[in-house]
């Protein structure tokens, strides 16, 4: 049996869907019966439970083949974002570690090599570290790149600027992926259980990009060519994103992560290889998915 947590969110139900395809018994684990309903349809074993529960984890892990763990993102006005990341990662590894699961697939991030300075990777490097300390675990960390996800962000500012914008320099190439071909890259691993000891292994998607490069994409893709991106001042994005609901804790470990991808300090360390280039372009993502978002949140406008 596997278990898959965040089995209702954009990587999780990938790996849920694709083990349930492959004939195996899947648990999936989340926080609303309701939100579960959709994979249970599809066969998996539906398990409420909150993510720093550790007991309600331990039972979810108990008799599990291999685990997919993973930190949700939390609600966007939370306080205290590395403590929300420290305590789900507290549970994740005394669950895997009481339950005796031999075999884990985590997500988490490039940059997850850095101690510190990579804002909201940084839990995500506590969190291989404390799944790193247990014996017996067999542990993979997918450490994907930059979500092509993050860029629906950009409709509303289209739609109330004109433009792209955000923190980021505008000729800095990022490995950007898909959440789908993260989920399937999971869902791999998961069933041939290749993997010994404690490992790393990056997915990179297509190819690098920049913001620039995305700009020019989102434009042609919905009509107008002209739109560029503009890099802003980190006080002009704190203060946007504490406008939009944002809390002032996550806005800043947002610009620290900004900031470590702008200088280097946060990057992969493999080179690109057929192992970890994923299909999904994005042309193919915004076609498929944001410009479908973009039409409806124009039309609500």
């Amino acid at each position: 049996m596997y278990v898959v947590t965040g089995a209702t969110g954009n990587t999780g139900h990938v790996v849920a869907q694709k083990l349930l395809v492959n004939g195996q018994k899947v648990r999936t684990v989340g926080r609303s019966a309701d939100r579960l309903q959709a994979i249970a349809a599809e066969g998996a074993e539906p398990f409420v439970a909150d993510l720093i529960d550790k007991q309600a984890l331990t039972k979810a892990f108990t008799g599990a083949r291999a685990v997919y763990a993973m930190v949700p993102p939390p609600s966007a006005n939370t306080q205290d974002y590395r403590a929300y990341q420290d305590r789900i990662s507290d549970a994740i590894a005394a669950a895997l570690s009481a339950a005796k699961v031999p075999y884990a697939v985590t997500l988490s991030s490039f940059g997850a090599d850095k101690p510190d300075k990579t804002g909201p990777v940084v839990g995500l490097h506590n969190l291989e570290q404390k799944l790193n300390q247990i014996a017996g675990l067999n542990v993979l960390h997918l450490r994907p790149g930059y979500f092509m996800e993050n860029t629906f962000s950009q409709i509303d500012i289209i739609q109330a600027m004109g433009i792209t914008a955000g923190p980021l320099r505008p000729d800095l190439k990022l490995p950007m992926i898909a959440a789908r071909d993260i989920g399937a890259a999971a869902a791999e691993e998961l069933l041939k259980l290749g993997f010994q000891q404690k490992q790393t292994r990056e997915l990179l998607g297509q190819r690098d990009l920049t913001m620039t490069e995305v700009t020019a994409t989102i434009g042609k893709a919905i009509g107008k060519p002209g739109v560029v991106y503009k890099q802003l001042p980190d006080e002009q994005v704190r203060a946007a994103m504490v406008q939009m609901g944002m809390s002032l804790d996550m806005a800043n470990l947002i610009l620290e992560m900004a900031a470590a991808l702008n200088s280097g300090h946060m990057r992969t360390l493999e080179p690109r290889s057929p192992r970890n280039t994923t299909p999904t372009s994005y042309e193919v993502f915004v076609a498929e998915q944001f410009v479908p978002l973009y039409q409806r949140k124009t039309r609500a406008a």
